[in-house]
């Protein structure tokens, strides 16, 4: 499952000199295809609303293995979304196009980081394909790892 937090529809003309000129459906074409390399299929979801992404994690988390979540600004402000992320105990990736260190303080702390399995931050839209790379690997060691046991 791949969480798109607000604001991110409007990749591509927002502050393109700093979150680049690639679209949201350009990056979403670009997971998907690489998604099916690996024979994965991906939900996406991209909402404005801390609540609505809520009710699509809780109510399609029975049928992934893993999310990649880029929750924007909720990152920095949602209790709630880390409350939900830690209740469904699914391994996600936080995901950041932008290097959040670098930038204004108050972008640099999240509620998700402490919960995630890892974070991939300021390699623009390639921070998606990053995750879904990094994913793809952690549930390949997962079950290597589980069929030698």
């Amino acid at each position: 499952m791949v969480i798109h937090g607000p604001n991110l529809h409007l990749l591509g003309i927002r502050e393109p000199e700093i979150y680049g000129t690639h679209t949201l459906t350009d990056i979403n074409t670009c997971m998907t295809q690489r998604a099916s390399s690996y024979d994965m299929t991906l939900l996406i979801k991209q909402s404005n609303s801390e609540g609505t992404l809520i009710d699509y994690i809780t109510a399609h988390y029975q049928s992934v293995d893993c999310l990649i979540v880029n929750a924007g600004a909720l990152t920095h402000t949602s209790i709630a979304l880390h409350d939900t992320l830690r209740a469904v105990s699914l391994p996600f990736i936080e995901v950041h196009m932008t290097q959040l260190a670098s930038r204004e303080p108050f972008r640099q702390h999240s509620y998700l980081a402490p919960i995630a399995i890892g974070s991939i931050s300021g390699f623009g839209a390639d921070s998606y394909l990053l995750a879904l790379d990094a994913l793809q690997h952690h549930l390949t060691q997962q079950t290597c790892l589980e069929e030698t046991l």
